[in-house]
């Protein structure tokens, strides 16, 4: 027969390895919160020049403000996408050290939580479930938004390639 303290804390770790992928998602996820700020100030700056008299005149400045003008709803979906999950990690993260917690305190105290621990963990593992699809959901957001971004970069570059030919033909 096993050693019961041993299957106690067997029973410990097992909330931990998802407690660790939660905090690896938590990392990731606040380096994509960062990223959407940053997005949002440098699309900010860039539409304060493209309104400006000098900016106006850029070529296709009109596209390019248009353009921003879609991003920004994207961007907040995204932040708000974001927020979501992290939130959700962060529960995950809690609930299941509070699962660690009673199957230790539980073997210590030789009290039975009955089901709780388990519903717990259940609860932790479906919080971190829903911030994973919660993320895949932004990451597809800004799939889409950075290949909008990408075709009108290629218009851009079609128009100044355009230009150059003109020049060359002359």
């Amino acid at each position: 027969m096993a050693d019961p303290s041993l299957q106690v804390l067997t029973s410990m770790i097992t909330p931990a390895v998802l407690i660790s992928g939660a905090g690896t998602l938590l990392m990731s996820t606040s380096t994509r919160v960062g990223r959407a700020t940053d997005r949002v100030r440098q699309l900010t700056a860039r539409f304060k020049v493209l309104v400006s008299e000098t900016g106006r005149l850029e070529p296709l400045a009109r596209e390019e403000k248009q353009m921003i003008m879609r991003q920004l709803p994207r961007l907040a979906r995204r932040s708000q996408l974001l927020t979501r999950a992290m939130t959700a990690m962060y529960i995950a993260v809690a609930l299941l050290v509070l699962t660690s917690i009673l199957i230790g305190a539980g073997s210590l105290s030789h009290l039975d939580f009955g089901l709780l621990p388990v519903l717990m963990a259940i609860l932790g593992a479906g919080s971190l479930a829903f911030a994973a699809l919660t993320l895949s959901f932004e990451m597809r957001l800004s799939a889409r938004t950075t290949k909008e971004e990408m075709g009108f970069l290629v218009g851009l570059g079609q128009h100044y390639a355009g230009l150059y030919a003109d020049r060359e033909e002359a």
